[in-house]
């Protein structure tokens, strides 16, 4: 129809597998109506349409993997053919563009390049090629009022870059994404952290593809430090949590950050969220087993995003529930402290998703990490729930030969117990115990092969680096004759 309207979405290239899935839950949960004209979702620039601009910012607003947003102008492949249907776009839409081109209306525009390095001059080179257009304004580099950008892709192997550009594109930027919200929310300037605290970009997509709404209950039963809690809250979600670890919940555990010997008084997951604007969407955090749930039947989540312990930085521990109780070794005002067991990543996840189907409201997500040896990865593994479809799967990659998914459900139906359960867990080696003793008995390089390994990464970046006409810098040279320097 003749009111939709093309943009330019530019994504940051890290993180590239969870992006689609992003975009995907986003749109759902705005109920955006939108159109993918890139195939190739790992470029870092796709062409896609909106219903109008308004729908477009919706997206824009709560995205993550997005650095900015542009309206699109021109897209082609060959330069001249570009010129033309940029000159075209300018006197079929004038009436709507014009405003943009006014005498007093301050501008810049930016050349950005993707695998290719353009110098200086070759950036003013391209700017003057589009003197056609009708510009009137003053330049203003810091805070202009219409920003134009013109973008060349130039395909993502950096060891065969082609003799042309895969795309050239040109477009007014709209709006930025949400990206400024990583630094905001950075373990560095966190108030309460611990081992295993989720860095914050990954704990926003992780809220974005739980789609937390404002209002939302949202529940985090290893809920650690809090970090997915913060996040959540962020996006105006009610947050409550649960762990097992006492002096994890009530921050008195051992300090992670080197500097700091002892824990603060005024640590806490709330202090967390008030640091952050958002201790209003803070309901409590609860010691509790997992695997011996507390809540009552009546309660429901709008969404459950965790990251399960895995055995390496936190245990995997449960309540021990013992058949025969030893007579005479306990009176009534003795404080007990349970013990506690080995708790099985199939187990965990076994009892993860059954609270899932039963907790989580009809079309309520569970979002969660799974660990797994790379060499062991087949889709049969991943756990399964007749009242969870299984929507988005996602891998990143650990450290050695381990990963891990992030995988979203979402509720397709009401739980019943009468009903058979369709499995809930893994069938290859993915136990806890054989995951972590593999972790940690793999077979470590020696120095020598680690220095040739990185000898042999210096000289591949190097060759990249020739391949888009980058200029490379000798940084150990640099600092080597600043060091000479010193005593001369």
């Amino acid at each position: 129809m003749a009111n939709w309207r093309k943009f330019i979405l530019w994504f940051a290239q890290e993180h590239v597998d969870f992006r689609v899935q992003e975009f995907e839950s986003l749109v759902k949960m705005f109920g955006l109506q939108v159109r993918l004209l890139t195939e190739q979702t790992m470029k870092p620039f796709w062409v896609v349409e909106f219903r109008d601009t308004d729908t477009a910012l919706q997206y824009a607003s709560r995205s993550i993997s997005l650095r900015a947003m542009f309206e699109l102008y021109a897209h082609s492949n060959k330069l001249p053919e570009f010129h033309q249907r940029l000159r075209n776009h300018i006197t079929a839409n004038w009436n709507t563009l014009v405003e943009y081109f006014r005498v007093e209306s301050s501008f810049k525009i930016v050349v950005e390049t993707y695998n290719k390095h353009f110098s200086q001059r070759e950036k003013v080179e391209k700017i003057e090629s589009m003197d056609y257009l009708p510009i009137e304004g003053p330049v203003n580099l810091k805070n202009p009022q219409v920003e134009w950008w013109y973008i060349e892709f130039w395909g993502l192997n950096p060891t065969a870059v082609p003799a042309e550009p895969e795309d050239i594109m040109f477009g007014r930027l709209v709006a930025y994404g949400q990206r400024h919200l990583i630094k905001e929310l950075s373990l560095k300037q966190r108030k309460f952290i611990g081992n295993t605290s989720m860095d914050a970009q990954l704990s926003l997509l992780m809220a974005n593809q739980a789609m937390v709404r404002k209002g939302d209950l949202v529940f985090d039963p290893f809920v650690g430090s809090g970090s997915l809690l913060v996040s959540a809250a962020k996006w105006g979600g009610y947050v409550l949590g649960a762990d097992i670890d006492y002096m994890m919940v009530h921050a008195r555990c051992r300090p992670s950050r080197i500097t700091q010997k002892v824990r603060e008084k005024d640590e806490s997951i709330r202090a967390n969220l008030k640091q952050y604007g958002c201790a209003d969407r803070y309901m409590d955090v609860v010691v509790a087993d997992f695997s011996n749930p507390v809540w009552d039947p009546r309660i429901s989540f709008d969404s459950i995003i965790t990251d399960p312990p895995y055995g390496i930085r936190e245990a995997m521990e449960k309540v021990e529930k013992k058949i025969s109780l030893k007579a005479n070794t306990r009176s009534d005002n003795m404080v007990h402290y349970p013990s506690t067991s080995h708790y099985s990543l199939q187990s965990l996840y076994g009892d993860l998703l059954v609270f899932a189907a039963k907790h989580l409201k009809l079309a309520g997500r569970l979002v969660c990490w799974l660990p797994f040896h790379s060499e062991d990865y087949d889709p049969k593994m991943l756990p399964q729930h007749q009242n969870l479809i299984l929507i988005a799967n996602s891998e990143q990659q650990l450290t050695g030969k381990t990963a891990r998914r992030l995988l979203t459900y979402e509720k397709c139906s009401e739980y019943s117990p009468t009903e058979p359960f369709l499995g809930s867990t893994t069938q290859l080696p993915t136990l806890s115990q054989d995951f972590r003793d593999r972790y940690f008995n793999n077979a470590l390089e020696s120095r020598k092969e680690r220095r040739v390994r990185k000898a042999e990464v210096r000289k591949q970046a190097q060759v990249e680096m020739n391949a888009r006409g980058k200029i490379p810098s000798d940084g150990r040279s640099k600092k080597r004759d600043l060091n000479k320097a010193r005593f001369v």
